[in-house]
C-alpha cells in the first residue's frame, strides 16, 4: 500500500500527493512534479527559467527530505520545459546538474512542451527516489 503525503511547507498541490512511498522490499518515493510555485503560491521567476528551475528544485529537495530522501537516492527524474528555442532544453538541464541531482547516477528524460499547470509556468520536474 502507498503511503501517500501533502507535504508541509511546500503549497498545497489540488488534488494530488507531494510523494508516494510504496513497501516492495525497496521502498520507493514517487514525486509529484515540482514546479515553481512558492510556500504561498506565488509563482518564482516570471518568463526566466532558470529562476524557475531553482525554484523547481528547491521544493524537489523539500519534498525528498520529507520522506528521508536527498537528491543521491533519486532514481529517474523527468524534466518538463516550455521552451521559446531549443536552446532552452540545455539552459534548463545545466541548472539541473548543477542542482544536486547528478549527485546520484538516475534515469532522467527532458521533455519540450507547449504548456504546464500553472499561469506563467516553465519548468516542473518529477522524480522517483529509493528511500534509505
Amino acid at each position: 500500500m502507498a503511503h501517500r503525503t501533502v507535504v508541509p511547507g511546500l503549497f498545497p498541490p489540488p488534488g494530488y500527493a507531494h510523494t508516494a512511498v510504496v513497501e516492495t522490499g525497496r521502498r520507493l518515493a514517487f514525486l509529484a512534479g515540482a514546479v515553481p510555485l512558492d510556500r504561498d503560491g506565488v509563482l518564482v521567476g516570471p518568463g526566466d527559467l532558470e529562476a524557475q528551475t531553482g525554484q523547481v528544485l528547491a521544493n524537489l529537495d523539500t519534498a525528498l527530505e520529507a520522506v528521508g530522501c536527498g537528491p543521491g537516492d533519486v532514481v529517474a527524474t523527468t524534466v518538463y520545459v516550455v521552451p521559446t528555442d531549443p536552446a532552452d532544453l540545455g539552459r534548463v538541464w545545466e541548472v539541473v546538474q548543477a542542482g544536486g541531482l547528478a549527485l546520484g547516477p538516475h534515469t532522467s528524460t527532458l521533455l519540450g512542451v507547449s504548456c504546464l499547470g500553472y499561469p506563467g509556468q516553465l519548468v516542473e520536474i518529477t522524480a522517483v527516489a529509493e528511500v534509505p
